[in-house]
């Protein structure tokens, strides 16, 4: 493998980790400054109340206002250690350190998650987010697990070719 081969995937792994971070920072950031947004996106996702009103499904909705705050709240705190640890991961690329593999590996696997199984998952088919016409984050949820997974691939393959193991 040539040496510019070599630099090349690390450099890629730190630029599009740091693109993942830089799309999370950004998020969390919007959720904490205009607070209200996408609180009211949560509420009427958990209350179901913009879905089909079948019966066999709405028992699972979530009527609380305390409890739609907390899963609010929770989220945004998931997205916010998510950026932290992808900047993180994103500055050991950049420095060459060997952890930068495993750090954006656990910053990706948070981005995952949050859009894999909680959005996709338990958002779309839980409370059927899929049935609204309004407050349907699918799309937007999908984009962002696709690309997370992506960027998965390449920090594995990077950590892989410059013989990072961890």
């Amino acid at each position: 493998m040539t040496t510019t081969t070599s630099r090349a995937l690390p450099l890629t792994a730190a630029l599009l980790t740091g693109t993942v971070a830089l799309y999370m920072t950004l998020v969390a950031f919007g959720n904490i400054t205009d607070f209200g947004t996408n609180q009211a996106f949560v509420q009427h996702v958990l209350a179901m109340d913009t879905t089909f009103k079948d019966d066999d499904l709405m028992w699972r909705a979530v009527t609380s206002e305390g409890l739609q705050n907390a899963a609010y709240v929770a989220i945004i705190v998931w997205e916010t250690v998510a950026a932290l640890v992808l900047i993180a991961g994103t500055w050991f690329w950049l420095r060459g350190r060997a952890q930068a593999r495993t750090v954006s590996t656990y910053g990706l696997l948070m981005v995952m998650l949050l859009f894999g199984a909680g959005f996709i998952g338990i958002g779309g088919e839980w409370f059927a987010m899929w049935q609204s016409e309004d407050w349907n984050g699918l799309d937007a949820a999908t984009r962002a697990f696709l690309m997370s997974g992506v960027v998965l691939l390449v920090v594995q393959l990077a950590g892989e070719r410059t013989g990072r193991a961890t």
